[in-house]
Order: structure tokens, then C-alpha cells, then sequence
């Protein structure tokens, strides 16, 4: 079966939902793929993901292992892929 005929007649699929929490205010809460950014570096140190806390403001970012890296691309999360000039 092709993945055409699998949503054949769906009008809208539900988004991907991330639970995430911030180290600031220690809220704890759910983000959709578009509140998230994800960068990718060359090294473990330079790859991370990032938002906005809906609580208190604070702009977070948290490192990103690969397991994270593929969940997140696999959400549909924005992704920036950084160049190291070696």
C-alpha cells in the first residue's frame, strides 16, 4: 500500500507534539514542531535544540543527541545545519 493510499480522504493529520520543560522556571509542557529550532553542528557540543519557554519567556536550549536529532527532523522541526570552516 502506497502512503497516497494509506491518507487517501484524510483531511488533516494531528502535528507532532513535543513534551519539553524549562530549567528556569521548572514549568513542564507540550510544543508543536514550529516551536522548536534545531541546529546541527560538527561536533555533540554545537548541535542543539532551542525554544521559547510559554511560561516564563526565557529563551532555552538544550543539547541534542542523535536519537533527539532524529526525532525531532522526523517531527517536522525547523533544522539549521552549521558549516565549520576547517
Amino acid at each position: 500500500m502506497s502512503v497516497a493510499v494509506a491518507f487517501a480522504g484524510m483531511k488533516r493529520v494531528a502535528g507532532v507534539v513535543f513534551k519539553a520543560g524549562c530549567p528556569d522556571c521548572r514549568a513542564s509542557f507540550e510544543l508543536g514542531a514550529r516551536d522548536l529550532r534545531l541546529a546541527i553542528g560538527a561536533t555533540s557540543k554545537t548541535t542543539f535544540y532551542s525554544f521559547t519557554c510559554p511560561q516564563c519567556g526565557v529563551a532555552v536550549r538544550k543539547p541534542a543527541g542523535e536519537r533527539v536529532v532524529e526525532l525531532l527532523i522526523g517531527g517536522g522541526v525547523r533544522t539549521l545545519r552549521l558549516h565549520s570552516t576547517v
